[in-house]
């Protein structure tokens, strides 16, 4: 099994790729911005099971159809469950009762007014941080959150992270796009006009393939299985 990077390889990287010396100062303040580059990058590229998380400690109020998140919890929101009976504060002690997603629209056409009231059923995203329910609650029910979000960067603190450890190569050819940006490698009239457009389709490459495992992690490769897709084999077994 691989190893993966830790910060000070990542470093060391780098800086051998772009021929600089890892301490050079300005190296030094270009990096954490590569860095953020590289990992925002890769994480819209791939919907990756280890940016879901859950969070649990919110709850509705009574009459109010609206749910605040804070923004700073999740990116992506993929699953809210209402949890009863009332009081039931603990997910696991009580029942989840998964809401369908639904546009905010076809909620307020339904659910107009807090006429109607019960356990929600139904959620539409009115922004990135808020949601409308229907019906609108009738108690103060505690809500789970299931999401993705954004793990802490790579640093000299933070010295190994999931993108180091599982997808060091994605992390460190997206890194160079951006450091080719840096030292303007970009154009045609520039030093190695082609530095950085060999960074990205390395990238590219190597996307495809970690596209591919992480559906198989999640049981959506062919034939809804996590095997390895197949072409001879792609119908499902009668």
């Amino acid at each position: 099994m691989t190893t993966g990077l830790t910060y000070s390889d990542y470093v060391t990287q780098i800086a051998t790729l772009a021929v600089v010396s890892p301490t050079d100062a300005n190296f030094l303040i270009i990096l954490p911005q590569a860095t953020t580059y590289a990992e925002n990058r890769i994480y819209r590229d791939l919907d990756l099971l280890s940016t879901v998380m859950t969070d649990a400690s919110l709850a509705l109020t009574v009459g109010t159809r609206l749910l605040s998140i804070p923004i700073s919890k999740f990116v992506t929101l993929q699953q809210i469950n209402v949890i009863t009976p009332y009081p039931t504060t603990l997910p696991d002690l009580g029942t989840r009762n998964p809401l369908l997603p639904a546009t905010k629209e076809w909620i307020d056409n339904v659910y107009p007014n807090n006429s109607v009231t019960g356990i929600p059923q139904y959620f539409g995203m009115l922004n990135q941080n808020s949601v409308v329910l229907g019906p609108w609650p009738d108690s103060p029910y505690q809500v789970e959150l299931v999401g993705t979000f954004r793990p802490d960067s790579l640093s000299a603190t933070n010295t190994q992270t999931a993108l180091s450890l599982y997808w060091p190569d994605l992390l460190i050819m997206a890194s160079m796009i951006y450091v080719s940006g840096y030292q303007r490698n970009f154009g045609r009239a520039n030093d190695d006009p082609q530095m950085a457009v060999t960074y990205e389709s390395t990238y590219q490459s190597l996307l495809k393939s970690a596209g591919v495992e992480e559906y198989r992690k999640k049981f959506q490769s062919a034939a809804w299985s996590s095997m390895e897709p197949a072409p001879v084999a792609t119908p499902t077994r009668g």
